[in-house]
């Protein structure tokens, strides 16, 4: 006999467990599915343990400067296999978290494979066999993995994909990186900092081609001057693995095909939903270049079912599918939450510097038609940026100037990811231009910088 639910959610990433918490609080008897591990992704294998390995690379990084702040430091080096085991336990503890998480709020958990053989039915496969389940609402959370081109292919050797990169078994002494989103940026800016030989090729016209134009070109600047190569407008055609030896990658490049060696490859060229094997087409369920087709609210068009995160298409990023799973979780239990709006989902980018941005860019206000008022302000103009020895970078406003709208906010350096909250708040109130200027910013912080790029936008700056 079945085993019955109010909720069932499929995937215990940072949507789906954030979905099932919710839904329980909300007085609902929740299931949850995971074939792997709890905490997703994200939480295993992307946001945290990567934001591990960078805040190693950071220190390092800082180790070498010490002489700049007074300091002594010889002798500085890394263990590479201390730096992944830190990582992976950082992982493995936050995940003994969400177990505890399930918990505290009753919601029974099923570790294995799932199946939906009907509306309203999800059949698990387990170690144990197999439990058939009920509910007449379920929430599709089961993400998405690495996108793999032909011939590029990732074997765990010569070529690596997100994982193994985790979990890297050597230091690349020469590392090509496919892909300038934030995943190749970061695992680009981590292999570097610690001694690899590192280019990086974007088929795009410029790195971190999601990010307004002047941040890809400071950063383009940056990554250079600390000893990166920067291949933009080319692509990688093939790659011919010799083990033990390396690889030899033919980059197009302006319509001329160049070989270069390498010892070690990582391919991060975007990312495909798990819509596989879940009975979704019999369902009929529409599924869009890999990922579920939902309405604002996240309703597939099936009664019942739901589909929350990366499933769901872009932006792919863990506090969107969160946020997804509290809103569905909401409307199910019949309250009227808000739609999530994809414009004020920040981005952030753990690179060095650091890149985060809210919003449009000034290109696409421009193109959406409006007249603007553009804002900006550098680091080396900030007293707290200077005496932290972080004076490189800068912050970008972007206003309608006929309505006073913060548009978008773009910022590169450092503590970025931090700061890039206060303008989320501000798009969320829908705070003018007025309200931004008229606000009181503790002193001495990054913070200011903010408040100056507001100011800048109308020809009030005070510091620059």
């Amino acid at each position: 006999m079945a085993s019955a639910f109010d909720v069932i959610v499929i995937g215990a990433g940072p949507g789906g467990y954030v979905a099932a918490i919710r839904a329980s609080q909300l007085g609902k008897k929740v299931a949850i599915v995971e074939r792997e591990n709890l905490g997703g992704i994200c939480l295993n294998w992307g946001c945290i343990p990567t934001k591990a390995m960078l805040r190693s690379a950071e220190v390092f990084h800082l180790m070498h400067r010490a002489k700049e702040f007074g300091l002594g430091a010889t002798g500085i080096s890394y263990d590479l296999p201390a730096v992944v085991a830190r990582s992976r336990a950082v992982a493995k503890q936050l995940s003994g978290g969400i177990g505890h998480l399930m918990k505290k709020n009753k919601v029974t958990v099923f570790m294995g494979t799932a199946t939906l053989p009907k509306a309203g039915a999800v059949s698990v496969k387990t170690d144990k066999g197999t439990e058939d389940l009920t509910a007449p609402a379920i929430i599709l959370a089961t993400g998405a993995r690495a996108r793999e081109l032909p011939g590029l292919e990732a074997d765990g050797d010569l070529v690596w994909a997100y994982r193994d990169a985790l979990v890297a078994k050597r230091m690349p002494k020469k590392l090509l990186v496919i892909g300038s989103g934030a995943i190749g940026i970061e695992f680009a800016s981590f292999f570097n900092t610690l001694g690899s030989d590192t280019t990086v090729v974007e088929v795009m016209d410029r790195i971190l081609p999601v990010e307004d134009a002047e941040v890809s070109a400071f950063a383009r600047k940056a990554f250079v001057k600390q000893g990166m190569k920067i291949l933009e407008k080319a692509a990688v055609k093939k790659l011919d693995r010799k083990p033990g030896v390396g690889v030899t990658a033919h980059i197009d490049i302006g319509g001329k095909v160049e070989t270069h060696d390498f010892d070690t490859v990582i391919s991060a060229v975007g990312i495909i939903g798990n819509t596989e094997n879940l009975g979704l087409e019999a369902l009929g369920v529409k599924i869009d270049r890999t990922h579920v087709v939902t309405d604002e609210y996240c309703r597939t068009g099936v009664p019942g079912l739901y589909a929350i995160g990366d499933i769901a298409g872009a932006p792919w990023l863990a506090h969107k599918a969160s946020h997804e799973g509290v809103m569905v979780a909401e409307l199910i239990a019949g309250k009227h939450p808000h739609p999530i709006k994809p414009t004020s989902i920040a981005g952030c980018t753990y690179c060095q510097p650091q890149v985060a941005s809210v919003g449009l860019t000034e290109e696409k206000a421009k193109a959406a038609g409006y007249e603007l008022k553009v804002g900006r302000f550098p680091f080396i103009g900030n007293g707290k940026a200077i005496a932290l020895g972080e004076a490189e970078g800068f912050i970008k406003t972007v206003f309608d100037a006929k309505t006073g709208e913060l548009l978008g906010a773009h910022m590169i350096g450092a503590e970025v990811t931090e700061l890039i909250q206060g303008y989320i708040v501000a798009r969320t109130l829908e705070t003018t231009e007025e309200d931004l200027m008229n606000t009181v910013y503790p002193h001495p912080t990054l913070s200011e910088m903010m408040h100056e790029a507001v100011l800048d936008a109308y020809g009030r700056v005070i510091h620059m």
